[in-house]
């Protein structure tokens, strides 16, 4: 049991340090995968938000659509910019936090519920009249690890932090 405990040990000393480096770094590309791609559909689109923009939680319902479109596009395709440099890391992940659930409340709440067990029915991918707010959730679960512990070392925010003290 004392080699298995020494074998795990030393297993654990060259896995910290390395996570210290790398272990964000995959959220950070997927989730800037993919509010990149939707910010870029945004700025190549036409702007629907006026057809959901009543399902927006207050105060973002009466914000003009063209500057919540306008927020909303450079929102995601500067925060990519941003998560995938690691440069500004914990301000994009609120901001799109915030971003994220504002698109819940807008797009992926369903519209009526009368039970948890029926709210439930929305944690799916596709829309089937019971909303689909899975992914948009998991966004704001991966988001979160970046709030509170940054980019990790591999970013332009430690290079920051270890030369402007």
């Amino acid at each position: 049991m004392n080699k298995l405990h020494r074998y795990w040990k030393r297993v654990v000393d060259v896995l910290d340090p390395t996570g210290d480096w790398l272990a964000l770094v995959p959220i950070r590309l997927l989730l800037a995968y993919e509010y990149g791609k939707a910010g870029l559909m945004k700025f190549n689109g036409e702007n629907w938000f006026g057809n959901v923009q009543e399902n927006f939680p207050f105060p973002f319902n009466v914000v003009p659509v063209e500057i919540s479109w306008f927020l909303a596009t450079w929102s995601e395709i500067l925060g990519a910019a941003g998560l995938v440099l690691g440069l500004f890391t914990r301000f994009w992940a609120v901001s799109l936090i915030i971003l994220t659930i504002v698109a819940i409340g807008g797009v992926h709440w369903p519209d009526d519920w009368s039970s948890f067990a029926e709210l439930w029915k929305g944690y799916t991918v596709s829309n089937k009249g019971f909303g689909n707010f899975r992914i948009p959730l998991l966004f704001i679960a991966m988001l979160i690890p970046l709030l509170f512990k940054g980019a990790g070392k591999l970013s332009v925010d430690h290079w920051l932090s270890k030369h402007y003290k």
